[in-house]
């Protein structure tokens, strides 16, 4: 998929466990884990708000595309 969630690099840069943001913004550290780990389809603005206030960051640190890579036949 091409959208790329990087809440583990704002983590890191925080310092943040993910138990510790998943308590912040109200959701369980599995359903966190999910969104961090790229295997969720959707997002609610609610939960991005709460991630960006938690964080203390914009959206666009959280979230960004990259285009799926061609697929070359050997």
């Amino acid at each position: 998929m091409p959208i790329v969630v990087d809440i583990d690099v704002m983590l890191a840069r925080r310092k943040m466990a993910v138990g510790d943001l998943a308590a912040r913004i109200g959701i369980t550290p599995a359903n966190l884990a999910v969104l961090k780990n790229g295997r969720a389809k959707a997002v609610r603005f609610t939960t991005l708000d709460a991630l960006c206030e938690a964080l203390q960051c914009q959206p666009g640190d959280l979230l960004r595309w990259e285009p799926d890579r061609p697929h070359t036949e050997p």
